[in-house]
């Protein structure tokens, strides 16, 4: 008996331990699942060690009933010398035959995207994203809430 309590408390601890390491995380919901363009969504947050590789990921909550298989957004990334780009992305909710890709119910999905993998900052300090819907419906229905985290992958540069 002793034996099998160790063994459940070894994996427990194992599998508990293997979750990704969130350095950032932080959720924005959607008034009403409605996104207007003008409700931009800014994620801030700090960096003090250049020498890690992150993992950056954005989550989209969304409806069943959302309309469209994919979304278009704007991501503005701020750099701590005031240096701003912008990157457009078409995020892929659905496959071509409607099958919702992530983690669905009957009403609602989630889906983790990983925008960018193996990503470090070369300038420690205060970086600001921003992401604003950028579809041809304005506002547009069915979008629940946005997340956006930074996962330490454990790495550093080399």
């Amino acid at each position: 008996m002793k034996n099998i309590l160790f063994g459940i408390c070894l994996t427990s601890i194992f599998l508990i331990s293997c979750g990704k390491n969130y350095i950032f995380e932080k959720s924005v919901p959607i008034q009403n699942g409605e996104w207007a363009y003008s409700d931009t969504l800014n994620f801030n947050f700090e960096i003090q060690d250049t020498t890690k590789i992150y993992n950056l990921y954005l989550d989209i909550d969304h409806s069943t009933d959302y309309g469209f298989q994919n979304l278009y957004i704007n991501v503005y990334t701020k750099f701590p010398s005031g240096e701003r780009i912008k990157e457009m992305l078409s995020v892929e909710l659905a496959a071509k035959g409607g099958i919702w890709f992530g983690d669905c119910d009957v009403e609602k999905c989630k889906l983790e995207i990983p925008i960018q993998q193996n990503a470090f900052f070369n300038i420690a300090g205060s970086y600001e994203v921003t992401v604003e819907q950028y579809m041809r419906k304005n506002p547009l229905s069915g979008i629940s809430g946005v997340s956006f985290k930074i996962e330490d992958t454990g790495n550093i540069m080399k």
